[in-house]
């Protein structure tokens, strides 16, 4: 008995040593192909960074390593210069800790856009209002259609003194860049049909619309080419001379 113990023993050290010496020589292997590799620089990212996310804010979720050349992947991102050229763009897809920072992963931003959008003009600020439909072209506007934005404004008649409505072409030939259907509240809970329009305007006229907006008193025009650029401020009474 003691003879099978011994033996077993024997066996077992005898195959522990030569997976010792095993595991040793691969490791030896590993590290004397590794002493003759060349290794380059890549960003490699360090944090979750999601879809849609500016070039500029993705370098605080990375970090610079090393590794071997031969595992550098197409279109690496190896130093600041590449990703500051990409100043701009955003990633199109989730970036994973652990995965090499690849120019692939940027597009520019108008191709995440949805479908029915279009992208605002540079240098203009998107502003959104909900609508009648009757002050929205009945249904008639589209991404990419022109707009006038009328807005209706109290004044005061310089010879009677009293007060009126006045409407006049606030901003012309604005971009639509969205629109969708949608439903608000009335005071008494009712829903009412409604239409959601997101213009490109510049950021003078922003300040305009929005006013009108909280005033309830804008309404949308749909513009064809050769409309007029200008339409004179027009009023009727507020109901206070009747």
């Amino acid at each position: 008995m003691r003879r099978r113990f011994l033996a077993l023993l024997a066996a077992f050290l005898l195959a522990a040593f030569g997976a010792a010496v095993l595991i040793q020589y691969v490791r030896t292997a590993e590290e004397r192909a590794q002493a003759g590799e060349v290794v380059v620089p890549v960003y490699v990212v360090t944090t979750e960074v999601g879809t849609g996310t500016d070039a500029g804010a993705v370098s605080g979720a990375v970090t610079l390593e090393s590794v071997p050349a031969r595992l550098l992947a197409p279109g690496a991102v190896q130093d600041q210069n590449t990703l500051a050229q990409m100043a701009g763009m955003v990633t199109g897809a989730d970036l994973l800790p652990g995965e090499q920072l690849v120019t692939g992963r940027f597009v520019d931003p108008s191709v995440l856009l949805p479908v029915e959008a279009v992208p605002p003009p540079e240098g203009t600020q998107e502003v959104s209002l909900t609508l009648e439909p009757q002050r929205a072209v009945d249904g008639h506007l589209v991404p990419g259609s022109r707009v006038g934005v009328f807005v209706t404004v109290p004044v005061v008649d310089a010879k009677t003194g009293k007060a009126l409505a006045g409407t006049g072409l606030a901003v012309t030939d604005v971009l639509v860049t969205r629109v969708s259907g949608g439903t608000s509240s009335s005071a008494d809970g009712a829903g009412q049909s409604a239409v959601n329009v997101t213009l490109a305007v510049a950021a003078e006229d922003a300040a305009t619309v929005i006013s009108g907006m909280a005033q309830n008193a804008v309404w949308l025009s749909l513009q064809s080419p050769g409309s007029a650029a200008d339409t004179p401020l027009t009023t009727s009474s507020t109901g206070d001379d009747q």
